[in-house]
């Protein structure tokens, strides 16, 4: 079967080899799926990627899901973020870096936890679409408004440096993209985690509308087989 796969969310140069070994697990079961993975030169690129219906295998946000992309696909599972600070299950929470403030570990409660007067300091956010890199935290501190002063930076990496390097005050950075930064990005030394929003369901693995229901259910068994946690879209309509 002709189709399109991308993985692009945590495809960080240094974590290449182990995203491709990812997909070739996946592949493995589900042989339909194309040999090779594309990676995007840009979001615009990305976004035709997700509303193609030659999509069998993607992954997403739920920022561009709840303004029309939902529209488009089916959601096939949710990973597991179980294994990074900020992680619980299918949900993340972002972490709130700055250059210079208290240190606070995630809550013990699903609810937020953030630091004070945000509202008079400038952001750098991946997308103004992201929810862990605006959405949730515009919601959860009450800044309507976020975005709109913000420095759009393109991906959680580059807001690291830009606050790093002083060109904002402030990101909000999904837990498992924070893990990888402690451990691959040097400019993320010198920045802090002040607060954490509250929990929210991760980043859905997707298939286009148009992909048959049978391989729908087989990439969504291969998900759940290499630690993905299988899920039916209608439980998550309802989220905000």
């Amino acid at each position: 079967m002709n189709g399109i796969a991308t993985l692009p969310m945590y495809d960080w140069p240094e974590l290449r080899a182990q995203v491709d070994g990812f997909y070739a697990a996946l592949r493995a079961r589900v042989p339909d799926l194309p040999a090779k993975l594309i990676r995007p030169a840009s979001e615009q690129a990305l976004h035709a990627l997700w509303r193609s219906p030659a999509l069998l295998l993607g992954q997403t946000c739920w920022g561009p899901m709840h303004v029309g992309l939902q529209e488009h696909v089916h959601v096939l599972a949710q990973p597991d973020y179980s294994d990074v600070p900020g992680g619980q299950g299918i949900d993340y929470r972002s972490v709130i870096v700055m250059r210079a403030g208290a240190l606070m570990e995630p809550p013990p409660h699903p609810g937020a936890s953030l630091p004070q007067g945000l509202a008079g300091l400038r952001a750098a956010v991946n997308s103004p679409l992201s929810l862990s890199g605006c959405l949730a935290l515009a919601e959860d501190a009450g800044l309507r408004d976020l975005a709109t002063d913000a420095l759009v930076t393109g991906s959680h990496r580059a807001s690291i440096r830009a606050v790093a390097a002083g060109k904002a005050d402030f990101a909000a950075i999904d837990c498992r993209s924070w893990a990888l930064a402690r451990a691959y990005e040097p400019m993320a030394h010198g920045l802090i985690a002040t607060g954490w929003t509250a929990l929210r369901p991760g980043l859905p693995f997707i298939t286009a509308r148009a992909t048959p229901r049978d391989l729908r259910q087989r990439l969504s068994d291969a998900l759940a087989e290499t630690g993905a946690v299988s899920q039916p879209l209608s439980k998550f309509e309802e989220i905000p």
